[in-house]
């Protein structure tokens, strides 16, 4: 599984990070690649639409292979076991966190599929955490680990 992130320094939130990383390795890989561009700061200070835009572009390589999830606020709510029932049976996984102005439409048309975990905003570094854990417990629950319990 891939999560492709913002770029940043995750400070406080390092640690958790590197554990759920580390304690999924048994079921899967899970790497991590952060990006953000110069086009993409330029764009954040001209306004949302081209923030998103710029998010587009330095997102779409990551696309080409597997199955793609982007988390969006507005996407149908998931549970651990609906979440877990998206990471079963696939090869590759590439999760996707937005922006602060989320994602262009076209973005998340190209996914096959967009998620939300509640209505409530996290901080960008919180939200990766959140994700990371949620890949362990979805891994667990498929592979009837006592984690979930």
């Amino acid at each position: 599984m891939i999560i492709i992130d913002k770029k940043g320094k995750d400070g406080l939130y390092s640690g958790l990070i590197e554990h759920y990383i580390k304690i999924a390795k048994p079921f899967a890989e899970v790497q991590v690649i952060e990006i953000f561009d110069k086009a993409i700061g330029k764009a954040q200070d001209i306004s949302p639409q081209m923030a998103q835009k710029a998010y587009t572009k330095a997102l779409e390589k990551y696309m080409s292979k597997g199955i793609n999830i982007a988390l969006d606020p507005k996407a149908k709510e998931v549970d651990s076991h609906n979440f877990a029932k998206l990471l079963k049976n696939s090869l590759q996984i590439n999760l996707f966190i937005g922006g602060a102005y989320g994602f262009e439409r076209g973005f998340i048309d190209k996914c096959n599929n967009a998620i939300s975990f509640g209505k409530i905003t996290l901080s960008h570094k919180l939200v990766k955490v959140v994700l990371l854990e949620q890949i362990f417990r979805g891994l667990t629950i498929n592979n009837n680990h006592p984690y979930h319990k």
